[in-house]
């Protein structure tokens, strides 16, 4: 039986990925996990933060109270859903612990497609 979605996906009448191209999972494999002969589950590959030597900074910021890396990432970055990039620069598993710290210097990476 022929899958009528992955049909339209390999016509490119629906787009491969869910992922946009600024997302932190574009690029990361879609894999599927066969469970019975007629069920089968997706799901996404692990992606692995870079290193942080890696990422090309543009300045740092020091963290006021109240701040939230969302609204730090729109600031820095032009675009609020970037804050996953924030993370990476600072190799932080959790966005909280980033502004949890008044006074504390988090790094801000360049914007997509600047620098190197």
């Amino acid at each position: 039986m022929n899958d009528p979605v992955q049909m339209l996906i390999d016509a490119g009448a629906i787009p491969a990925t869910p992922f946009g191209p600024l997302s932190r999972y574009a690029g990361v494999a879609i894999c599927r996990y066969q469970i019975s002969a007629d069920e089968s589950v997706s799901y996404v590959l692990r992606r692995f933060v870079p290193q942080a030597r890696s990422i090309p900074l543009a300045t740092n910021h020091l963290v006021r109270a109240g701040d939230r890396v969302d609204v730090i990432a729109g600031h820095y970055l032009g675009d609020a859903e970037l804050n996953w990039r924030v993370a990476d620069a600072n190799l932080a598993t959790d966005m909280l612990e980033l502004t949890a710290t008044v006074g504390l210097r988090i790094a801000i990476p360049l914007p997509p497609g600047a620098g190197p």
